[in-house]
């Protein structure tokens, strides 16, 4: 593939050279069936192209793979409670630990993954993930015995170390694979898997473990599930060792070419750490975002207490309600995606989904106790929607507002973040169940709510990854008659490999005529970290 595409160059240039730039040759059609360019890497006469592969979309669907199989763990006990209380003869709250301890395990061990995943890259952290993943299940299998709760808890200590690598990976693999109009699309089809996983969760086991009161019965179920779920996790760590790629061998966009180019001596895995602690608005999307994944993770852990409560002997429907609430929250996902790959507009959008998050809390709190169990589903469905829709639009904005930093570092900050929430409302909103019931710990994760929407309102929005896009683009739009050096220096993209540069003694209107005019185009990158600086500021 990478003759094949030299031969195109070669041959592109020569046709260039003898008969003149052809800008747009072949008419819009033409250009649409064009998913290559050159972008001219600081040395004259050689560049770099960038290509989307078909191949991006397999890696994407197979993370989602996986990262639904450790999911579906996450939440396989909290939601029969009642029913692993009495086979395993342990209080409520150890329970809860076997979805808590996926949060607490996160939060010391995110910043080593992250480093692994910037020096070893996606191919590994991938293989280290679905190991530790297929361990973890292999192990529960064992566990399917009363007295064996300490193996269990092994079996879910292994699955959730593999969450560790895989948590951080949405925006990654998106930077990595997709251009620059389907990343926000690609980072929620990572995170959708997540959120089919904890549906299947919530659907499954009280599928296939019913209430009943015999132990040998009921351990025989329990295994049963198990062995589900490690057969799945097998097959699809087999799939990654086969076909999951690091990465494709032309970059697919701009800033990917970049960062290609950035030696790794200039890149301090600390220094990007500490950049990232006093970049302000990044900081207070840390807080806000963990605030409201932080509700989500205590909802989900606790709902099946929150529903038995309400509505008696209903294990099979307390799933129901969760899947309701991820599958909304699917949808959500996926809309928020597109509508940021054409809007752009992250701020307004993560503002406005927080505040319905908010309304959809306070309203899902005030209509649980109502006796109709349909109203809660409809209220639990519309808090999904907008709540575990949030989940990609944290990722995305995150990467724009710490571009050019790893997008696996800010994402782990993230979820170390939601983590930490997330341990802090399930164990608080828990004791506030037990004492004053389910509306007043709703109540309790409300106020958190609010307090991260006004916070959220104070983010400011710099989008930087969309102005260096931008820049590279203008730039070339820009570029003196005949100056090719201003044009390499900046990285500046020509569409299929022909450059764009115009002879001197030709004029230069159809440049003009396809690109914003300089002086829009200069206030429009005003202020704007070009790209030389924006690759020094790697260093501390």
């Amino acid at each position: 593939m990478g003759e094949d595409t030299r031969a195109s160059q070669d041959k592109n240039a020569q046709n260039s050279m003898e008969n003149g730039p052809r800008l747009g040759a072949g008419g819009p059609d033409a250009a649409q069936q064009i998913e290559c360019s050159s972008i001219p890497n600081g040395d004259r006469g050689s560049a770099a192209n960038t290509r989307l592969y078909k191949r991006r979309w397999m890696i994407v669907f197979l993370f989602s793979a996986y990262s639904l199989s450790n999911a579906y763990q996450w939440i396989q006990y909290g939601i029969i409670n009642n029913i692993m209380m009495k086979f395993y003869n342990v209080e409520a709250f150890s329970i809860d630990w076997l979805s808590m301890i996926y949060m607490l395990t996160y939060i010391p061990f995110i910043f080593p993954v992250t480093w692994l995943l910037d020096k070893k890259g996606l191919r590994v952290t991938a293989l280290l993930a679905n190991a530790l993943n297929c361990a973890g299940t292999w192990i529960k299998v064992a566990s399917a015995k009363p007295n064996l709760f300490g193996v269990t808890m092994v079996g879910q200590l292994a699955s959730s170390l593999a969450q560790v690598f895989i948590l951080g990976m949405p925006s990654r693999l998106a930077s990595v694979w997709f251009g620059a109009d389907e990343v926000s699309t690609a980072c929620s089809i990572g995170v959708f898997g997540n959120q089919m996983g904890i549906a299947i969760g919530f659907l499954l086991p009280p599928i296939l473990v019913p209430n009943v009161d015999d132990i040998n019965e009921l351990a025989n179920y329990i295994r049963i599930m198990f062995y589900i779920s490690a057969g799945v996790a097998t097959l699809i760590f087999i799939l990654v060792v086969i076909v999951f790629q690091e990465r494709p061998e032309i970059p697919p966009t701009q800033a990917q070419a970049h960062a290609r180019n950035i030696p790794p001596g200039e890149y301090s895995y600390t220094a990007s750490i500490l950049r990232l602690l006093r970049n302000k608005p990044f900081m207070l999307l840390v807080v806000t975002y963990g605030l409201n994944v932080g509700c989500f993770y205590a909802i989900s852990t606790l709902l099946n207490q929150m529903i038995i409560e309400q509505y008696p002997g209903e294990e099979v429907n307390a799933g129901r309600i969760g899947l309701t609430i991820v599958v909304a929250g699917m949808a959500g996902s996926i809309i928020c995606g597109i509508w940021l790959d054409k809007t752009k507009t992250y701020k307004q959008t993560t503002l406005a989904v927080y505040l319905l998050s908010l309304i959809g809390m306070l309203v899902y709190t005030f209509t649980l106790n109502l006796g109709h169990l349909w109203v809660v589903f409809v209220t639990a469905g519309v808090l999904g929607f907008f709540m575990t829709g949030y989940l990609p639009l944290g990722f995305e904005f995150a990467v724009e507002l710490t571009y050019p930093e790893s997008e696996g570092t800010s994402s782990g900050l993230l979820n170390c973040s939601a983590q930490i929430f997330g341990i802090i409302f399930t164990i608080s909103q828990g004791k506030i169940i037990d004492r004053w019931g389910t509306l007043a710990g709703n109540i309790f994760l409300s106020i958190f709510l609010l307090i991260g929407t006004v916070l959220t309102g104070f983010i400011k929005s710099d989008l930087r990854r969309q102005k260096a896009n931008l820049q590279q683009s203008e730039v070339q739009a820009m570029s003196p008659t005949g100056s090719m050096s201003s044009v390499q220096d900046y990285g500046a993209t020509t569409c299929s490999g022909h450059w764009q540069q115009q002879s001197s003694h030709k004029p230069t209107t159809s440049l003009k005529s396809k690109h914003t005019p300089a002086k829009k185009a200069k206030a429009d990158l005003e202020g704007v970290i070009s790209p030389p600086e924006v690759l020094t500021e790697r260093k501390l």
